[in-house]
C-alpha cells in the first residue's frame, strides 16, 4: 500500500476550493482506487493523507486532466507552498474496541 502525504501552507480558501476538494476526493475514491482519504486544516497549514493500492494508481491519479487542472489552480491561488511525499506502508496496526 502507498500513502501520499500532501502538506500545504494555505494562501486563501474559497467556495471553489471546497467544491474542487470534494470533487477530487470523490474522483480519487470512486475511479482511481484510492482506499482512504483524510485531510485536516489548522490555521494556514493543511495536511492530507491518501492511501493507494500501488504506484500505478498514484501515477494515474496524478496525471488525470481534472486533477492536473486542480493542481494548477492550487499553485496559482489556494496555496503559498506545498510538498508531496509518497511512501510505502510496510506495517499496519488496528485496534477496535
Amino acid at each position: 500500500m502507498i500513502v501520499v502525504i500532501f502538506r500545504a501552507r494555505v494562501a486563501a480558501l474559497d467556495a471553489q476550493y471546497s467544491a474542487t476538494a470534494a470533487r477530487m476526493r470523490e474522483l480519487a475514491l470512486s475511479q482511481f482506487g484510492c482506499l482512504a482519504f483524510h485531510a485536516v486544516t489548522e490555521g494556514d497549514e493543511e495536511v492530507a493523507l491518501s492511501y493507494w493500492p500501488d504506484e500505478a494508481a498514484v501515477r494515474a491519479w496524478r496525471a488525470h486532466p481534472e486533477h492536473v487542472a486542480a493542481q494548477r489552480v492550487g499553485r496559482e491561488r489556494w496555496y503559498h507552498s506545498y510538498s508531496v511525499e509518497v511512501a510505502e506502508v510496510t506495517r499496519q496496526y488496528h485496534h477496535t474496541r
